[in-house]
């Protein structure tokens, strides 16, 4: 048998462990990551996971661990601005979007090309 870290004895209370998975499975379905029990830096990654998240339910339900957690600091908050991600590629910003507009302009400028589609001409 393995002892377990006294750090680590909050996962054995059943009312915990229950809010763990909870978390553990928004995560999973909001980002697609799979966290670990045995995860040495399990309560900062939920809480890392739990901050990026635009669930509401995971926001709270990770609200309610971190208060059951005994001797749980949470870690100052940096402003650092987070990247949104789809299907793993980093989502544009609003100044890549500003420039894609303005690209978009230059193309209208450009005299269009005939597109022929099944040896019909389109648009």
């Amino acid at each position: 048998m393995t002892s377990m870290p006294a750090e680590r004895s909050w996962l054995l209370d059943p009312s915990r462990l229950k809010l763990v998975h909870q978390c553990r499975r928004l995560i999973h379905t909001e980002f697609g990551v799979k966290l670990h029990l045995t995860d040495d830096a399990l309560t900062e990654k939920l809480a890392d996971f739990a901050g990026r998240s635009r669930s509401s339910q995971l926001q709270r339900t990770w609200s309610q661990l971190k208060e059951a957690i005994p001797g749980y600091q949470s870690p100052p908050a940096t402003e650092e601005p987070t990247r949104r991600v789809y299907r793993g590629q980093v989502v544009a910003e609003e100044s890549n979007k500003e420039s894609a507009s303005s690209r978009s302009g230059e193309e209208a400028a450009a005299p269009k090309r005939q597109v022929i589609y099944r040896g019909q001409v389109v648009g």
